[in-house]
């Protein structure tokens, strides 16, 4: 038996987005007692909501997140939780219990300020120590429940993206994996020609 957990924010008309970007449209343009059919549309950036960061966003890596093959995606997870922490720094016992390929989720209950002025000017920020662990290790992926690992010029960004470690932004409902030891992550997001995507990321729990 398997329990999944939702880690993705909704996407909504007029969402939170962060102070760099176009405000997002969701609307209906099609009725059905009009139209004979119902029928939404879509105007968003890649970056809005929880969403995949690839290198070709702040670096000169050519390659689209359509063309990372899908594995890339998924992996065993790991949650640490660094509430209280505005320097999120390297902690000694890491070394023994992040692996090759894990995913890393990072828990910093910033989530609870999302659609606020304070989630985007006040959020922890990761220390580059931690972040060249993360290199050491070869992790896939790491998300946070955070707009972003770091501030311009944005030089945690490009160390991960520099090793071929993508970055999952914006995620929530972390704190349901506190006691959790082991779970996976599923991070998927659309086949877009783009340099990052919104992304639907789940956690699955096997219960015994």
């Amino acid at each position: 038996m398997k329990r999944y957990i939702d880690l993705s924010q909704d996407i909504t008309h007029d969402m939170p987005v962060h102070p760099y970007d176009d405000a997002v449209r969701l609307y209906q343009d099609k009725f059905l007692d009009k139209d004979k059919y119902v029928n939404y549309r879509l105007e968003i950036g890649m970056h809005s909501g929880t969403h995949i960061d690839t290198p070709m966003h702040l670096t000169d890596r050519e390659t689209y997140i359509n063309e990372i093959p899908v594995d890339r995606f998924i992996g065993r997870g790991l949650l640490f939780d660094v509430r209280n922490e505005s320097i999120i720094k390297l902690k000694g016992y890491y070394s023994d219990i992040v692996r090759e390929d894990d995913i890393v989720l990072l828990y910093t209950g910033h989530s609870d300020r999302y659609g606020t002025k304070e989630y985007y000017a006040e959020q922890p920020l990761i220390d580059k120590d931690l972040a060249n662990f993360f290199v050491e290790k070869s992790i896939k992926m790491l998300g946070m429940d955070l707009p972003s690992p770091d501030n311009y010029p944005f030089e945690i960004h490009k160390l991960l993206f520099d090793n071929n470690i993508l970055i999952i932004e914006n995620l929530t409902n972390l704190s349901e994996l506190i006691d959790v030891k082991d779970f996976d992550v599923t991070a998927f997001p659309l086949k877009i020609r783009a340099e990052a995507s919104m992304a639907r990321v789940v956690a699955c729990i096997d219960i015994k």
